[in-house]
């Protein structure tokens, strides 16, 4: 698996300790941000360090975005939300320069609006570990119910 050495991505993939692992598999991690818009934000990323999406080999695409699905619906029931937001970045405004799709619980009259995004913090340390957990607990949950398809 390649890897940047000077990628922070590639060193959570290394040291998962290093972030809020909500679930890993062989071809993708999914953790914290730590600077969320909501609690609860997720960013999923190829275990292997492809900058962005066109980069990213096509037997990568469907394990990837399986996970993507599954983790929105994780999110979802994990955090009582009303929906989620999908984002990914490609140079612009790619703060890591690892492909990373981010998926954000969101709420009806939440704020959000436009692409203006204030970031939020969590109140501590466990509040973020018990995010982390939750959202982890629902996808291996939803991932062993088979539900891996949003199409019922």
């Amino acid at each position: 698996m390649s890897a940047a050495a000077d990628c922070a991505f590639c060193k959570i993939v290394e040291d998962p300790t290093r972030a809020d692992v909500v679930f890993a598999d062989d071809a993708s991690i999914a953790f914290l941000d730590h600077r969320p818009l909501f609690v609860g934000h997720v960013l999923l990323a190829p275990k292997a360090h492809h900058e962005t999406l066109p980069d990213l080999p096509v037997d990568l695409l469907q394990p990837l975005f399986a996970n993507a699905q599954l983790l929105c619906r994780a999110v979802e029931e994990s955090l009582g939300a009303d929906g989620t937001f999908i984002a990914i970045n490609n140079k612009v405004s790619q703060s890591v320069p690892h492909l990373h799709v981010h998926v954000i619980p969101r709420r009806f009259k939440d704020g959000l609006k436009g692409f203006f995004w204030p970031r939020q913090r969590y109140l501590d340390r466990e509040t973020r570990e018990a995010t982390a957990r939750s959202i982890g607990e629902a996808f291996r949950r939803l991932r062993g119910s088979g539900q891996e398809s949003l199409r019922q």
